[in-house]
């Protein structure tokens, strides 16, 4: 009897203990779910490093500007990658957007 009670305690406890590491996973990387993260570091950050986005802070409309100016430059991309370049820039780093911004270093940069 005391045997199966010491069971049930462990599992109970090994389900807290569950619970708040998957929640917590989930709220430290916000920008890692949205799909124009993944176009603008492999697009952007061949020429750029972070700073640039931090600094900006201009609304999608801005980042979409900006895209098109690198576009004259030599840049190639999609209109799909664009529209999804520009949501993700102008939600995370808006003149809106927090104060808190997501990492958006590559490895190499953090090595800096």
């Amino acid at each position: 009897m005391i045997f199966w009670r010491f069971v049930g305690v462990v599992l109970a406890c090994a389900l807290l203990l569950l619970v708040p590491a998957r929640a917590q996973e989930r709220t430290q990387q916000p920008g890692a779910q949205h799909p124009g993260r993944d176009v603008v570091m492999s697009k952007c950050f061949q020429c750029h490093t972070d700073a640039m986005f931090r600094d900006q802070r201009q609304d999608r409309r801005g980042w979409e500007a900006a895209i098109h100016r690198m576009i004259g430059r030599g840049g190639l991309w999609t209109a799909d990658e664009i529209k999804l370049m520009a949501d993700y820039l102008g939600s995370e780093f808006g003149p809106k957007a927090s104060t808190q911004m997501p990492s958006t270093q590559t490895p190499a940069a953090q090595t800096r």
